[in-house]
């Protein structure tokens, strides 16, 4: 039965994604801890969006250069891509000091702090799907 459930129903796969996220979220707490702000810029989770979408864009990219998304390629995709990077990565940081800066009257900050993730965390996905689909392979 469980090769007609859908994948987010079968406990192997909320298993990886869960291990997966604790992973990340917990490595994106120890980024945000130990990189301060800059002149009241929460840097950090920037940085940590960019480097986030340079690593799922290469990671994707692998993945499917390998083959189909299935056994051992979907176990690392739901792991490392939705559980770690999922967790590593997040919108809810982005929005909050996104807003946390608004409400501090920084409105042009926030519109550039946020403007800014989202083209570098862009270009940073492009450029890591064009990595990993130059090392080779299909």
């Amino acid at each position: 039965m469980s090769a007609t459930r859908s994948l987010h129903l079968r406990g192997r796969s909320v298993g990886l994604v869960f291990v997966g996220g604790a992973l990340g979220t917990g490595l994106r707490a120890l980024v945000s801890a130990a990189v301060p702000p800059v002149s009241g810029l929460p840097v950090a989770v920037l940085g940590v969006d960019v480097v986030g979408a340079f690593v799922l864009g290469l990671l994707l990219a692998t993945l499917h250069r390998a083959g189909p998304d299935e056994g051992r390629r979907r176990d690392l995709r739901l792991l490392l891509g939705t559980g770690v990077l999922g967790g590593f990565t997040t919108y809810s940081a982005l929005a909050a000091d996104t807003a946390g800066l608004a409400d501090q009257a920084r409105v042009g900050a926030a519109l550039l702090y946020a403007g800014a993730t989202l083209v570098l965390g862009l270009a940073a996905a492009f450029a890591g799907l064009r990595c990993g689909g130059r090392r080779g392979g299909r």
